[in-house]
């Protein structure tokens, strides 16, 4: 059931083929788990086109000095939010496009099996979803739903880019370049007329149900996880350099209950010194072979 298209890897780092010991260790790792616990991160999805922000020499942050929208400027900030929605407009018709990668396939397939209890994905993107995982938490949202935070109604980004569409029927913009999160680079002087609509329940503000730098992901949702994660009996980090705290608590409270963590992501992670095994290789390429 896996798709034979070819990965797409403009946005991944260079790396070795899969070495066949490190193969064996990953399966023997995988084999003696009954419940396992996996951590996915951006390095799963730059198989599918989208780029992340860390990777060496081919990451946001390594080509361009752009920086992700912070929580307290989108929401404080009138024209942040225009930049913003400006540009989530132009890319979101390409973003909304991107297609799972293998990776996400198997590790669907891993659920169906019995083999994975609870897949945690910092990613907004929705592979997962799209590739058929049920049990699964998006620790960071989805930038697939949008909310009010005035009256917290909720409706879909899809059915937000018809509002955008009627509002600004004449206004274009080139872009130029994609970034992670679905948004690409604008001019100031291409964002300057364009219209962002209201909640049409309250006339309150309207934001991707995604966690932006800056803010934290809600109490419940962390205990949830955790929950999730006392039942299993290991983790697998797939595609993540574990930088951002809100993940990297979990494999924090995985290394407490003394759970085997593997690690397989192309770079360092801020697991490295604790892990039971770490692989550096492409998701799609290696867990497959599992």
């Amino acid at each position: 059931s896996l798709s034979r298209t070819s990965p797409n890897l403009a946005f991944v780092p260079a790396c070795r083929p899969p070495d066949p010991v490190e193969v064996e260790e990953l399966q023997h790792f995988v084999s003696n788990s009954k419940r396992l616990f996996v951590m996915t991160g951006a390095g799963i999805s730059t198989e599918s086109g989208i780029p992340d922000y860390r990777s060496e020499g081919v990451g946001l942050y390594a080509r361009t000095d752009r920086r992700p929208v912070q929580h307290a400027d989108f929401v404080r900030s009138a024209s942040a939010r225009q930049r913003y929605w400006a540009r989530n407009f132009v890319g979101w018709p390409q973003f909304s496009s991107h297609q799972p990668n293998t990776a996400h396939l198997v590790l669907r397939d891993w659920e169906k099996l019995g083999k994975l209890h609870w897949l945690v994905t910092q990613n907004v993107d929705a592979l997962h979803t799209k590739a058929g995982s049920q049990r699964m938490t998006e620790l960071h949202g989805c930038t697939h739903r949008v909310f009010c935070l005035g009256c917290g109604d909720q409706i879909l980004r899809s059915e937000l880019q018809e509002h955008f569409e009627a509002l600004n029927p004449t206004w274009k913009a080139e872009a130029f370049g994609v970034a992670p999160d679905g948004d690409v680079f604008l001019t100031d002087e291409q964002v300057r007329d364009f219209q962002v609509p209201a909640c049409r329940k309250c006339g309150g503000i309207l934001k991707p149900d995604v966690t932006f730098f800056g803010d934290t992901v809600s109490r419940e949702k962390v205990d949830f996880v955790h929950q999730r994660l006392a039942e299993s009996d290991s983790m697998l980090v797939a595609g993540s350099s574990m930088q951002v705290y809100s993940g990297y608590r979990f494999a924090l409270a995985a290394q407490e209950k003394k759970l085997p963590i593997a690690i397989l992501n192309i770079g360092p992670t801020r697991l490295d010194h604790f892990a039971s095994l770490k692989l550096n290789s492409r998701c799609g390429e290696l867990l497959p072979l599992i």
